[in-house]
């Protein structure tokens, strides 16, 4: 007897085996200062003072920032960097983001 994949097991592996990126997007909260989110993405980013500004001035303005993209474990470990500096962040394939 063969057994076939039931389409819910499909679909999870098509999560986790896809190609397609995921990325991590940080939400606009009212506790962090902006110069701390700034200072968060350019410590775990390493990115220059200027775009770090810039994706938090798309935080605060817009609601949100895609702040990394990369496969899935990649993207949980930079959700959990990111929330131990206290920033509200969560993962999304990113042909489902914003």
């Amino acid at each position: 007897m063969v057994k076939t994949k039931s389409k819910i097991e499909e679909e999870i592996q098509a999560i986790f085996n896809s190609d397609k990126p995921w990325v991590t997007i940080v939400w606009d909260d009212p506790v962090n200062l902006m110069t701390y989110v700034t200072y968060v993405f350019m410590e775990l980013f390493g990115y220059s003072k200027e775009r770090a500004t810039e994706l938090m001035l798309k935080v605060h303005n817009d609601g949100k920032a895609i702040v990394s993209t990369g496969s899935r474990e990649e993207m949980e470990h930079d959700v959990a960097r990111l929330h131990e500096f206290g920033l509200w962040a969560t993962l999304q394939r990113g042909d489902q983001a914003l």
